[in-house]
């Protein structure tokens, strides 16, 4: 194996192998699109797992400090001009999975406005190009934000088998074009839960990477305790690994203290239930009052709106 010099960060120079692999890019969670019934194409799919560290136990638990060091890989993202690379538009329109887009491409079925594109990279405006593949148009559905203040009893899926009432029920009649919801709110817990159909900004909005900012309002069945508070700042072991809050006051400027305001960025599981559970509270009431830089201002239990062109655009920039 050939060898190479190299300069570290220190000025002294190591030998590296030459063959050393390369970190690789993020894979993206699926298409927010339904299959299209032609080869290839597939649902969505993804998932997050904790990171299983043991629990050390309630109330006497340590703050967590030895935390594991990650390297992180970027996703794809948008260009400033709204461009997209062309197999993943293909993905995105349900036609088949990216890799199997970039043989599509280099075999020479795609027209991009009339014409035959083998260039791999090839970057695209979904609003403004023409693509066909096989003599047919590749329609993509028109992107659609909707912002719900869900109520308690709905439980967030598309489907249910034991027929419950679903999130989706109460947004039915908010456009033509089919959306999902972005992350999850379980069964009892009201607020803001926002659905669209655009997946990039879904997965942004959603993967741990980027500490999107969730403010939720707790009730609870007692007084809650200074101590614990700080705790639930300074960070403490559960279950499934190192929680903490960003920040957590009384609710009513300080008048209730039964009620308390949190941030959090975390997006596990029944985070804030578990995370007050610990302590020995119950849980009364939780409502997320504010999502990234959405609020509930104006919008009733149960209602739904669709975001202005303004609330997308910082969504996007967050």
């Amino acid at each position: 194996m050939k060898k190479r010099t190299t300069n570290n960060p220190r000025g002294r120079n190591k030998n590296v192998d030459e063959d050393r692999s390369k970190k690789s890019g993020f894979k993206t969670s699926g298409s927010f699109y339904k299959s299209s019934g032609k080869p290839g194409a597939g649902k969505p799919s993804g998932g997050r797992s904790g990171d299983g560290k043991p629990s050390l136990g309630k109330h006497g638990s340590k703050p967590y400090t030895n935390k594991t060091n990650r390297t992180e890989s970027k996703a794809p993202k948008r260009s400033l001009d709204g461009k997209i690379r062309l197999n993943r538009f293909l993905a995105q329109a349900g036609i088949c999975s990216r890799r199997e887009a970039d043989v599509l491409i280099e075999t020479g079925v795609i027209e991009v406005n009339n014409k035959i594109v083998t260039e791999l990279g090839t970057k695209i405006d979904p609003q403004q190009d023409v693509v066909h593949y096989g003599g047919d148009k590749i329609k993509v559905e028109k992107y659609q934000y909707v912002l719900l203040n869900k109520p308690k009893d709905f439980i967030t899926t598309s489907k249910d088998p034991q027929n419950r009432k679903t999130v989706l029920e109460l947004v039915s009649n908010a456009c033509i074009e089919r959306i999902y919801p972005v992350g999850r709110l379980d069964r009892n817990t009201l607020g803001l839960l926002l659905f669209t159909n655009d997946g990039m900004l879904a997965e942004k909005l959603t993967h741990p990477r980027n500490e999107i900012a969730k403010v939720y309002q707790v009730e609870v069945d007692q007084t809650i305790q200074k101590a614990h508070m700080q705790m639930m700042i300074d960070g403490f072991e559960l279950e499934d690994g190192y929680a903490k809050v960003d920040d957590i006051t009384f609710a009513d400027n300080g008048s209730s203290k039964t009620s308390a305001v949190l941030t959090i960025h975390s997006g596990r599981n029944r985070i804030v239930r578990r995370i007050f559970e610990h302590f020995d509270y119950k849980i009364k009431k939780l409502d997320r009052i504010r999502f990234a830089t959405l609020d509930k201002k104006g919008l009733q239990r149960g209602h739904w709106r669709h975001l202005t062109e303004e609330e997308v655009g910082f969504l996007k920039t967050m």
